[in-house]
């Protein structure tokens, strides 16, 4: 890859919050002694990646490449690393860096570092603005590199950096994750079918809680889960009150959190993993009353993310997936923002190529 300070890669990038992905050529850096080069086959589409480009959090850095949900192969080596071959199956999530000597850091918490690099629309701390994975390569320190399972197909398993590890984290760290006990998940979406997924690998009885009835269906018959419920019918809500042992909420719009902590029987827990943009109200007596937790989680740290991967691996747990080409990512997001995908997006970069031939220079 020559002597110079980086190598060129193609992408797709928005340049300004009007969002449209367009094909763009971007330098990536010359691998440092600990750095592993992927070429990326697959990446997700986040509903993160869609608030990103279209500047809907205040905080994108243009022009923006999105994507934290990349799997690839191992294209080249530092001299220094030692946990990957060339050819190995890896993946990237949505951290790049962290400060890797605070508390967070040292309990294996990097996604809670004051000073992490996320993978794009990010920092590093010598400067450089992070792109992320809708692109044909990327170099990431080995750190921050997941091995994936040889059994877990690249394209499925892309989902799992993101929508994955954000479920199984509080699942595990809260103790939600024991055989025979009942499990809600609100929203059926991205992340929502992957806690149903490690709900039914962890044996446990899982109910989904919808705002719509239409999902009970591929509920039931795709996902395989125990019961359903409309959170919009009072007397279906009433009537399930205290069966619940924990909750997952995915939800990212502002919605109303006593409906469904009522659900919770003594004891229960709720956790929160959807990022609404308006604040979220609830009665103390609410809590009170069934000595009830209500937290929130944000994706995983390196460890735990390697983890949730092995773990997908033993029980062949994987996303249901769309799969597009580059050519069709603008038409991807539009449908993304009115829920019509079941469930992940997943861009297949070994067919994106030539969609990606006519660059402007970063």
């Amino acid at each position: 890859m020559g002597e110079s300070a980086g190598f060129e890669a193609m992408a797709m990038a928005a340049r300004d919050a009007a969002g449209v992905l367009a094909p763009f050529k971007l330098t990536r850096r010359n691998p440092s002694a600990t750095d592993v080069v992927i070429k990326i086959l697959y990446c997700g589409i986040c509903h993160s990646d869609l608030h990103q480009i279209k500047n809907g959090w205040g905080i994108t850095i243009f022009p923006v490449v999105p994507g934290h949900e990349i799997t690839g192969v191992v294209e080249q080596l530092g001299s220094s690393v030692s946990r990957f071959t060339l050819g190995d199956h890896v993946a990237v999530g949505c951290l790049v860096s962290s400060c890797h000597d605070c508390h967070s850091c040292n309990e294996g918490l990097e996604n809670y570092c004051p000073k992490l690099v996320w993978t794009y629309n990010s920092h590093l701390p010598g400067g450089s603005h992070t792109m992320g994975g809708f692109s044909t390569a990327i170099v990431v320190d080995e750190s921050f590199v997941i091995n994936v399972p040889a059994k877990l197909p690249l394209d499925t398993a892309a989902p799992l950096l993101c929508a994955g590890i954000t479920v199984y984290s509080p699942m595990k760290h809260f103790g939600m994750a024991e055989a025979g006990r009942s499990f809600g998940v609100v929203g059926l979406g991205g992340l929502g079918h992957m806690a149903v997924k490690f709900g039914k690998a962890f044996g446990m009885k899982v109910t989904v809680i919808s705002t719509s009835p239409k999902k009970e269906k591929e509920a039931r018959e795709l996902l395989g889960v125990d019961d359903f419920l409309v959170s919009t019918d009072k007397e279906q809500m009433a009537a399930a009150a205290m069966s619940i042992d924990y909750i997952i909420d995915t939800v990212s719009a502002k919605h109303a959190l006593e409906p469904l902590l009522a659900l919770l029987k003594v004891n229960g827990k709720m956790v929160l993993v959807g990022a609404a943009d308006a604040p979220l109200q609830i009665a103390p007596i609410t809590l009170l009353a069934g000595r009830r937790m209500i937290a929130g989680s944000l994706i995983g740290g390196i460890k735990e993310t390697q983890e949730m991967m092995d773990f997908c691996g033993e029980h062949n747990v994987t996303a249901i997936v769309e799969q597009i080409t580059m050519g069709s990512v603008n038409e991807a997001m539009e449908r993304l923002a009115k829920s019509d995908v079941k469930y992940r997006f997943v861009i297949d970069m070994s067919k994106s190529e030539s969609e990606m031939q006519r660059p402007a220079p970063l």
